[in-house]
């Protein structure tokens, strides 16, 4: 017999309800309580233990007529003097940036930022979870905006842009470059997003509007229509930028992981829609991996923690079947492999792309970066990748040429099937970034 645990403390940290349900007698509130952060425009995880005991009592089930299961519709008042004000300070801005934030995707507002953008010539950066909010092969997209990004977006928000539209975007530790003041210095800032919570919680805005993104893009878009003098709008991008290639530059890789953005090219050419990704690695594809308006793309970008990318990427098969991939080291590998016996059992379709470099490689780049090469605890010893595929009974895969992973896209069947591909990576090429931390 084990002991017991304290399951409210150990949970308190991660969820936004988390109840032992010890009578039946109050199971509505409790269902009630959970639905209403559940369906809430800012959900969150809940969880509900039920003790054995309770487990078989006995329910009237008329108690789940009471229970909220539909999302009430969302109140919001957006005031026209605000959008107003929005509208005057995009008209006096020579080089307004868009940075556009996860919750433009939760918003459903992808569609109108893409007219919106286009309309009055901004540009877009997205932020790490928002990657695909607007077409990344489209002209006006700077990419993603973040510690562990190319740096175009960085570069030209910081040397150029006189004005920032953040739209959804929360503008955390990632997204600030650890909050990086030459982001929003010297620029009007204007924010909107449906959660008050985030309205200048990290910097002052010159305007600042609590609302639904997808009806504030469409009032201002009813604007500019309607705007006779809306030709004033159109202005130069100033996206003509030189390449980011020397090593004191922006750029987080200047040589080293060839292989790698051939991986990603071919992606894209292959699968220009219709494919999910999720990703344990991030910084690879955050760089290399231009996600398409009709992909989606799913970082492990909460607490990074290893392993997330096959199980998610499995339950996301489960929901809907469609091309799928799971990005993840050798690290992330070893703490979830067995997860694949799921999709093995009930037959889903999974490619997982695993990088073997023998090491946790953010470790060891942060050990060589800041601790003079002293290499502690990082490295370790690897299964042969091709025996465990066979013994999963699953394809099994190795790109180690250009010619290889071109080999893999024509001929292996990466929609119907379970391919485990393995990428050596040299333990002793790192990214050029620093978390300062």
């Amino acid at each position: 017999e084990g002991g017991s645990i304290d399951q409210i403390a150990l949970f308190q940290g991660i969820t936004r309800y988390n109840r032992i349900v010890e009578r039946s007698d109050y199971l509505a509130n409790v269902f009630n309580r959970a639905s209403q952060i559940l369906l809430s425009e800012n959900p969150g995880p809940v969880l509900l233990s039920f003790p054995y005991n309770v487990q078989k009592e006995k329910v009237d089930a008329a108690l789940l007529d009471d229970v909220i299961t539909t999302r009430p519709e969302q109140a919001t008042d957006v005031e026209c003097t605000r959008t107003g004000k929005v509208m005057d300070l995009l008209s006096q801005a020579k080089f307004p940036v868009i940075v556009a934030g996860y919750g433009c995707i939760r918003g459903g507002a992808q569609e109108l930022l893409q007219q919106f953008s286009s309309v009055l010539n901004i540009p877009v950066a997205s932020s790490l979870k928002a990657k695909g909010v607007i077409d990344e092969g489209d002209a006006l997209s700077l990419g993603s905006l973040g510690v562990s990004s190319s740096g175009q977006a960085y570069r030209y928000i910081v040397e150029q842009a006189d004005l920032l539209l953040i739209l959804g975007a929360g503008f955390n530790e990632r997204t600030s470059y650890v909050w990086d003041t030459d982001l929003t210095d010297n620029k009007k800032i204007i924010q909107i997003d449906i959660n008050p919570e985030q309205l200048q919680k990290v910097f002052q805005a010159d305007v600042a509007i609590q609302g639904d993104i997808r009806e504030i893009l469409q009032d201002l878009l009813q604007k500019i229509g309607a705007d006779a003098a809306a030709q004033s709008f159109t202005r130069s991008s100033g996206l003509a930028m030189e390449p980011l290639d020397s090593p004191g530059d922006y750029a987080v890789f200047q040589s080293g992981f060839s292989l790698v953005k051939k991986f990603f090219r071919e992606l894209e050419k292959h699968f220009p829609e219709g494919a999910v990704v999720f990703d344990d690695n991030i910084i690879f594809a955050q760089n290399f991996f231009r996600v398409s308006s009709g992909n989606r793309y799913y970082p492990n970008s909460g607490i990074s923690s290893l392993g997330h990318a096959i199980p998610a990427a499995i339950g996301a098969q489960f929901h809907r079947q469609s091309p799928c991939f799971a990005i993840i080291g050798d690290g992330g590998f070893q703490m979830c492999c067995m997860e694949i016996m799921t999709a093995v059992n009930y037959e889903k379709p999974l490619n997982i792309l695993l990088f073997n470099n023998a090491t946790m490689g953010l470790i060891r780049k942060n050990q060589h970066q800041q601790y003079r090469q002293r290499f502690i605890d990082c490295d370790f010893i690897n299964p042969d990748y091709r025996k465990l595929a066979e013994s999963f009974g699953i394809n099994y895969h190795r790109l180690e040429t250009a010619s290889d992973i071109e080999q893999l896209f024509s001929g292996a069947d990466l929609t119907g099937a379970i391919n485990l591909i393995e990428m050596p990576l040299d333990k002793d090429k790192f990214p050029n970034y620093s978390s300062r931390r």
